[in-house]
């Protein structure tokens, strides 16, 4: 009796963190919004967000390094900063670009394709074959985006629209590619460890930007650019990183990933509530495709 009841207090628990995971994955671009609000540019606001961050990341690279006797190879160390800057330096700068231009519901939208770019690269690079309901999911997935754009081009300017889009669509693909090529490095590494180490090499990379193409004046913001930075870093990276890393240990990356398509629909009203971005039918179709796409998707790839 024992065993079944911690058994089912961990599946609990695990459902729980990967829902706060989700949610505040989803918080990320009405934070970023609000932001904006105060006048900071991207540049300057990502690096804000992985200097608060890093801290933590080092501490945890430090604390699971000496958990681990052996140390990293030269191939790993080379893994590591590939995938560190194109699956989260260079795809989080695509995609706090893309936020300049398009609504937070569209980003998040798009952002949840990574799934079905994924199924593409894996066909391009491994020669896997793309089964016929997939292909009609991910036909689902971009006509539920197509109806979201339209909602979002009959809000703002076309171009903007068309521009944010194509940057988080960039940014998608990049996250994808990391994932492609994620599989062998955390077989070696571990989870934790390698998502650390990519994590203070991201770090890095943004603040070197910053340093780079930004003087020093820039970061003369109101305090509620800052308070709005921390909230970033704590709530929807830190503690949504590790929180989804307990969830896959006690309910597995399948049921974690299905779990994780709230996120969509919690950015949608989270910018309705903070944001007073519209609801209109066209996008609650629109979401509704994509997540039914993705869901496909993720049942299917659970399957094989």
């Amino acid at each position: 009796m024992m065993k079944i009841n911690l058994t089912g207090r961990d599946a609990l628990s695990g459902v729980v963190f990967a829902l706060l995971a989700a949610v505040g994955f989803s918080a990320k671009a009405i934070l970023v919004k609000l932001a904006y609000q105060g006048g900071v540019d991207a540049i300057t606001l990502l690096a804000l967000r992985m200097a608060f961050s890093v801290p933590f990341f080092i501490g945890v690279a430090l604390w699971v390094g000496r958990q681990h006797a052996e140390p990293l190879n030269a191939h790993d160390r080379l893994l590591v900063l590939v995938l560190g800057l194109i699956g989260y330096y260079l795809s989080s700068l695509l995609d706090f670009l893309g936020l300049q231009y398009i609504s937070a519901g569209l980003e998040r939208l798009i952002l949840f394709l990574y799934p079905t770019m994924t199924v593409l690269l894996s066909a391009l690079i491994y020669k896997h074959t793309i089964g016929k309901k997939v292909a009609i999911a991910m036909a689902l997935s971009y006509a539920g985006i197509a109806l979201v754009f339209l909602h979002d081009v009959g809000m703002k300017q076309g171009g903007s629209v068309v521009l944010g889009s194509v940057l988080v669509f960039l940014s998608t693909l990049s996250y994808s590619s990391y994932l492609v090529g994620v599989g062998h490095a955390v077989k070696r590494i571990g989870t934790t460890r390698f998502t650390a180490y990519a994590m203070v090499v991201a770090s890095a990379a943004s603040l070197m930007q910053f340093v780079a193409l930004r003087p020093m004046s820039a970061l003369d913001l109101p305090l509620s650019v800052y308070e709005l930075s921390v909230a970033m870093a704590i709530f929807s990276t830190v503690l949504p990183v590790f929180m989804l890393s307990y969830a896959i240990q006690r309910i597995g990356s399948g049921s974690a990933s299905l779990i994780g398509s709230i996120g969509p629909v919690s950015t949608i009203y989270m910018a309705y509530l903070f944001l007073n971005e519209r609801i209109s039918l066209l996008q609650i179709a629109g979401s509704m495709l994509v997540l039914a796409g993705v869901l496909i998707i993720s049942l299917n790839r659970g399957k094989r």
